[in-house]
């Protein structure tokens, strides 16, 4: 069900009192009143504007404009022609996500902007203010002296009040793999980061750091910058100016051209976003990113995307247990090993089984300069019966995944699309893992430029045709646009959890994902592969292991938000543990999430109600220290008792001298309940509840 209000407000122009060309001043605030953007035109014809968090200044008066190819810049000289302002008020459903109903609420200005010179160029640039953050975007409308726009840089600045603590990652044109930092702003240095030995490319030309970027003022305020609805355009960076504490977009360009964005008039730009928040776990619940994408364009896609739980034949890989290739001897992907995760899957409630290695080309897939034609997605190898795995996973009640890794040959993927999708759809697979790893072909692109970007959409609004999702890895980030077009179901798009089986430094540590909840996840669902139980990896590679307990690694289910989560491990790790049960039991499709408490990069609670049942579930991780909580279960039911089956950390658990220690106990739950959790370093803990009357 869908409610819409729609109201003009009366547009207030303030006028300068200065005796030269006079500023123009409008101001917008959200519906509640508690933020609120003021918009000015300077007396040289400047676009500024500001943002206030309950009259204090959150952004201090910020420029807009662009850089042209062979064009003067759109900076100055323009004069404001018509600005109108609404109310818009909806609720919208989510086709599947972390909750069903969704809020959208806010105030929307447009300026309507004019050049003063003879060009007379037009551009207009529309704010909408929520109660919980604002977006704004560009728009280029159709006009005489402007047909087509060759962008070099966007001028977008965010001119901070303070120092503020930050947790970032480096402005990388090529990769989001980087661990994450966590400094003051004067402190960050993207240059540092360049070159990292465990990344398979990277390129950080400036000091810039990727979105989304979360910071906490000296107040206590939560502050995260980010883009939304990303289209047709490059990636935004944000270049930042250590001593004045200010950021500026810098787009992802492309080595072949000396622009970053070619357009032709009308467009829009992608929406640039800030959520404000008191309290870092309403930075988690806010919805500002989704809402500032188009709805649903492709109808209803229950019959085809469906949220599950997957096993698979990956994690074997990166432990070197088995391989993608056949010609290593060891080869993973046999009809005879995906039955029997097939079996597996079937007998523990987990709904898919994922097969990388399937088809041929993996023997040159990596580390080979032309890579294109390498893999044609339709040719499985010898030891691989795709049919026969794909009936018998009918026969079972479990779908398959398929996978596909480009390699980064972005035309050959382009090309075989149709037919590998076809394929797909003719064997009544709904779903791919798409990769791409390794430097972008054509040579001088970048993972995250314009090309890219529309490589990723347009495979997406193709795959859509023949009925198929995507969880796309080595992805551009994640901007709301699963509103738009719900086959996008996940993505990797940051460090994961295979860095723990091969990483050179230490793998990923106790405070990466308790970041990550506040950072990567606004974005949108992570694809993270949590559930390792072989914490020590001693069978397969002493020298690594996962930084966390084996309840944190249950937690995740609930804390790291995806609509496919894996059941990560080998399956002799899961039968006969216990705590495999919260696995089998866990949902994946939510009626509501609420954060129940929250630092960030120390620990987050997070408790979801499935969607197709009353079950809640209940998860919350710790970084390197140990922690007590105290949780409190009024978010349940009234008048109703819930039986609870708690895994938590054993009293002598930690990370590492003893991650395998659980304790798993049952009692009876109602919403007036207080628990008090203890976690060990690098632990955590995972509750299910299920009503018993």
């Amino acid at each position: 069900m869908k409610y819409i209000q729609l109201s003009i407000l009366i547009v207030t122009v303030l006028f300068s009192s200065c005796t030269k060309k006079q500023a123009q001043k409008i101001v917008v605030a959200s519906p509640d009143s508690s933020i609120e953007i003021q918009f000015i035109l300077s007396e040289k014809g400047e676009p500024t504007y500001w943002v206030n968090y309950k009259k204090d200044k959150v952004i201090k008066p910020s420029t807009l404009g662009f850089n042209l190819k062979e064009l003067p810049s759109l900076m100055e000289g323009f004069e404001i022609v018509n600005s109108t302002t609404r109310n818009f008020n909806e609720t919208w459903q989510m086709p599947w996500g972390e909750q069903i109903d969704v809020v959208n609420n806010y105030n929307e200005l447009k300026v309507e902007l004019q050049e003063s010179s003879k060009l007379e160029r037009k551009l207009n640039i529309i704010f909408r203010v929520f109660n919980d953050g604002i977006g704004f975007r560009y728009e280029f409308p159709e006009q005489e002296n402007l047909s087509k726009v060759f962008i070099t840089d966007e001028n977008t600045q965010f001119n901070l009040t303070g120092d503020h603590k930050v947790w970032w990652t480096p402005g990388d044109w090529d990769i989001y793999e980087h661990l994450f930092n966590t400094t003051k702003f004067s402190k960050i240095d993207a240059l540092s980061k360049a070159n990292h030995p465990n990344l398979g490319q990277t390129y950080i030309p400036e000091n810039a750091v990727n979105t989304p970027v979360t910071m906490k003022t000296a107040s206590g305020l939560h502050l995260s910058f980010h883009e939304a609805a990303l289209v047709d355009y490059a990636d935004m960076t944000l270049k930042v100016d250590t001593t004045n504490f200010t950021m500026i977009s810098g787009l992802v360009g492309s080595a072949n051209n000396d622009y970053k964005v070619v357009r032709t008039v009308p467009f829009e730009t992608p929406w640039r976003t800030i959520q404000i928040a008191e309290k870092a776990g309403d930075l988690i619940e806010s919805k500002l990113i989704v809402n500032l994408n188009a709805p649903n364009k492709l109808g209803d896609v229950s019959s085809w995307v469906k949220p599950t739980k997957y096993t698979g034949i990956w994690w074997e890989m990166h432990l070197g247990k088995s391989s993608w290739d056949m010609a290593s001897e060891k080869h993973g992907a046999t009809t005879k090993n995906a039955k029997a995760f097939i079996d597996f899957s079937a007998k523990n409630n987990i709904g898919a089984v994922l097969v990388e290695g399937w088809n041929t080309g993996w023997e040159h897939w990596i580390g080979f300069e032309d890579r294109e034609g390498v893999f044609d997605f339709v040719t499985p190898y010898p030891d691989y019966d795709l049919k026969e795995v794909v009936r018998y996973g009918k026969e079972k009640g479990v779908e398959i995944i398929m996978h596909h890794e480009t390699s980064a040959a972005t035309q050959t993927y382009e090309k075989q699309q149709d037919t590998a999708y076809a394929l797909m759809q003719s064997l009544g697979i709904h779903a791919v893992k798409t990769g791409y790893v390794g430097k972008i072909l054509p040579k001088g692109e970048y993972h995250h430029g314009q090309y890219m970007v529309n490589q990723y959409n347009n495979a997406v609004i193709k795959a859509a045709k023949y009925q198929v999702a995507i969880n796309a890895h080595e992805p551009i980030k994640d901007t709301g646009l699963r509103r738009t077009y719900p086959n996008t179901i996940s993505r990797e798009g940051l460090r994961g959890q295979e860095f723990n089986a091969w990483a050179t430094d230490g793998g990923n540590p106790a405070e990466h994902l308790p970041i990550v909840a506040f950072t990567r996840m606004l974005a949108g669902p992570i694809d993270y592969t949590p559930g390792i139980f072989d914490i020590k990896f001693d069978k397969w590679k002493a020298e690594n292991q996962v930084n966390t307990t084996i309840a944190q690694q249950l937690a995740l289910y609930v804390v790291i938000y995806s609509p496919i989560q894996m059941a990560a491990d080998l399956i002799e790790n899961y039968e006969g543990n216990p705590a495999f049960q919260f696995i089998k039991d866990v949902g994946v499709d939510w009626q509501q999430t609420k954060v129940l408490n929250g630092e960030v990069g120390d620990f987050v609670t997070i408790a979801r109600k499935e969607r197709a049942s009353e079950k809640w579930f209940v998860g919350g991780i710790t970084d390197g220290n140990a922690r007590e909580m105290v949780l409190d279960f009024s978010f349940l039911s009234p008048e109703t008792t819930y039986e609870a089956i708690i895994y938590e950390d054993g009293i002598d658990a930690d990370w590492d001298k003893n991650p395998t220690s659980v304790n798993i106990k049952k009692q009876e739950i109602t919403n007036k309940s207080i628990l008090k959790m203890k976690l060990a370093p690098g632990g955590g803990f995972a509750i299910s509840l299920k009503p018993i009357n």
